[in-house]
């Protein structure tokens, strides 16, 4: 493939981080990445900042900045933007492409199970205790993460205004961003050096190779990246014509690429931003499901690993499935998910592979520091966000919106409380907060309660 680096293990660069333990992390991760934006984002800070030490917070978080500026699955671009930092562009792939795949067969199995045998309560009851143990490892993270990105009072204040602006008034994600980032510039020009300082915390590995010049794929080149946005272009768009040039504009296959392709550049904020408009559409402009049918696709989605915008492939399979164009129906739904899986995923590829080398280089810019910083101080607040929404989703079977004049936000229906998710829930903080169980052994005991508690008589 053109614009691809030599193999990793061939490469001294990567020697001091072996392709084979990237390779396990990777598929660690996708396993176990449950519980949304949040729960990912708090996984891979454990696994790679805290107990590898692969990274140092500082650029992990500069990362996570970065991706939350994008379209798409967030977590799923901060993986493959690890990823890159770690290998170059194979470390990226594999990355990303291990990041979807273990939750996208688990969300291709339940979509066959569900069109053969509808309900899954076994299922559900297992993920309903994966969810609680989940909650716990996003809390611990978000608390975490609060104690090393506010150093100051502005940050306080950055955190605390840009959750109120997405929690309480559904303010878009990228004029959060901006505004942080504008607040942050401004305490700079007003002489606070706190705001410019680089963080204090320990340097992880790839930290240290950068320092030391070793990672050279890193460096912005205006070649490298008109190769990059060609080739992922082509990856990306290329079926897409194809498509529609041999199957006409009319066709399910042609309506997914091209409804999805869509869905993929405009999708800021993360998936929560987009869900409501793909719902919309998926059930009444094209009448590909069901209204209760979607539902049930985002629950799925929501308690599968991997990012919830995989509830889209549940949608492409059952649109193809319900319009086989003379293929097998369970063909036909298998080839909608993985084209809603393609078009979906492959931009991600394309921001971080072109974009990811200037983040790194405006990184290195102190004229900027003060609005890293303050962005920061703002995904703290996004996190603190995407936790709440998440309990929210855990512990209450109905969660409506409420809007208000510019007011509009989620509120649970207090007698939607659900009793057993409650239990599970103090039952996963304990372990996480009190017995500081290994992560395994905390997703392996909720999973068992879960399955438990489904078996008591309500």
């Amino acid at each position: 493939m053109a614009g691809l680096p030599p193999t990793p293990d061939r490469t001294d660069v990567y020697s001091r981080v072996p392709f084979g333990e990237s390779v396990r992390l990777w598929a660690k991760v996708g396993v176990l990445s449950f519980g949304g934006p949040a729960g990912q984002i708090a996984l891979m800070h454990r696994l790679i900042v805290d107990e590898k030490k692969w990274l140092g917070e500082t650029r992990f978080l500069h990362a996570l900045n970065y991706c939350m500026l994008l379209p798409g699955p967030e977590a799923q671009q901060l993986a493959t933007y690890i990823g890159w930092l770690m290998h170059g562009v194979w470390g990226g792939l594999l990355a990303g492409l291990l990041f979807i795949l273990p939750g996208a067969l688990v969300m291709l199995g339940l979509s066959l199970l569900f069109v053969t045998y509808g309900e899954l309560a076994l299922v559900q009851a297992l993920f309903n205790g994966l969810k609680a143990a989940i909650l716990a490892i996003v809390i611990e993270a978000l608390l975490r993460i609060a104690r090393r990105a506010l150093k100051d009072n502005i940050h306080w204040i950055i955190a605390g205004a840009a959750f109120a602006a997405l929690f309480f008034f559904a303010v878009p994600f990228p004029l959060v961003v901006l505004a942080a980032g504008l607040t942050g510039l401004a305490a700079l020009r007003a002489g606070n050096p706190r705001n410019h300082e680089p963080s204090p915390t320990t340097e992880g590995l790839i930290d240290r190779q950068i320092a030391e010049g070793a990672l050279t794929h890193i460096r912005p080149t205006i070649a490298g990246t008109l190769r990059a946005v060609a080739l992922w272009a082509l990856i990306w768009l290329g079926p897409v014509v194809v498509l529609i040039a041999a199957l006409g504009r009319d066709h399910v296959f042609s309506d997914i690429a091209v409804f999805f392709s869509t869905m993929a550049i405009v999708t800021f904020g993360g998936a929560y931003a987009v869900l409501a408009y793909v719902a919309q559409e998926a059930v009444t402009t094209y009448g590909w499901l069901g209204p209760d049918e979607m539902l049930k696709g985002l629950a799925l989605a929501e308690t599968t690993p991997g990012p919830l915008i995989l509830v889209l492939e549940f949608v492409g399979f059952l649109a193809a499935f319900r319009d086989a164009g003379g293929l097998s129906s369970y063909v036909a739904g298998i080839l909608g998910a993985a084209l809603t899986l393609w078009v979906t995923f492959a931009p991600s590829f394309l921001w971080i592979f072109a974009g990811a080398p200037y983040a790194e280089h405006l990184r290195d810019n102190p004229a900027l520091r003060g609005a890293l910083a303050a962005i920061t101080a703002a995904v703290v607040g996004v996190v603190l966000n995407l936790t709440l929404w998440f309990a929210l989703h855990v512990l209450f079977a109905d969660v409506q919106q409420v809007a208000w004049g510019p007011f509009a936000t989620h509120l649970p229906v207090l007698g939607s409380l659900d009793a057993s998710a409650l239990v599970l829930s103090l039952f996963a903080i304990v372990l996480v907060f009190v017995a500081h169980a290994p992560l395994l052994v905390t997703l392996a005991a909720l999973g068992a309660a879960g399955v438990a508690a489904s078996a008591i008589p309500t």
